[in-house]
């Protein structure tokens, strides 16, 4: 397992710094059947650098972009959480499949949650924790998620690709 990894918030680069990041976003690889999970993962840094309410990141191990995640306040029922302001909604999180295995998901994901808390406390929003859907097929996402410390919240059925698992960590 590596031992940290970061996360680049991709709106507080430089332009030269973020034309760097979002290059090695594009080449990261996605699994077998992963699409149907996320989506491009460049396309998905492009829109969120778009949106003011969605916060992307760049998952970082040595230098190197590993993975994409974005932070989203006002947007938690997405996820099947009854409210969109209590939480942030963690999506577009993945990891390129030349880095899966690595244990980089689980620390990403309690990266993400120390971000959420950063960002509340800086912002003064009142967000108590991180929810996000997960795939019911998608075993590797949800054991990433219950080691980051997730909780499963129940059932969703509103997700594209299937069943859904509500997963939520409080700060």
């Amino acid at each position: 397992m590596a031992e940290h990894v970061w996360l680049l918030p991709i709106k507080n680069l430089d332009d030269d710094a973020r034309a760097v990041k979002l290059g090695e976003i594009a080449l990261l690889e996605l699994g077998e059947g992963q699409r149907k999970f996320v989506g491009d993962p460049l396309r998905m840094m492009l829109i969120a650098l778009e949106e003011e309410s969605r916060y992307p990141f760049a998952v970082d191990v040595n230098g190197t972009a590993v993975g994409v995640l974005t932070l989203q306040r006002g947007a938690a029922t997405l996820a099947g959480w009854p409210d969109d302001d209590s939480v942030w909604l963690l999506r577009g999180f993945l990891i390129g499949q030349q880095h899966q295995g690595r244990g980089l998901g689980t620390l990403a994901a309690e990266a993400a949650v120390r971000e959420a808390a950063k960002l509340t406390a800086g912002l003064g929003t009142g967000q108590a924790g991180v929810v996000l859907s997960v795939n019911e097929g998608n075993p590797g996402g949800l054991a990433a998620y219950r080691k980051a410390g997730f909780e499963d919240r129940g059932r969703y059925d509103g997700g594209d690709a299937g069943p859904q698992r509500i997963m939520y960590r409080a700060f």
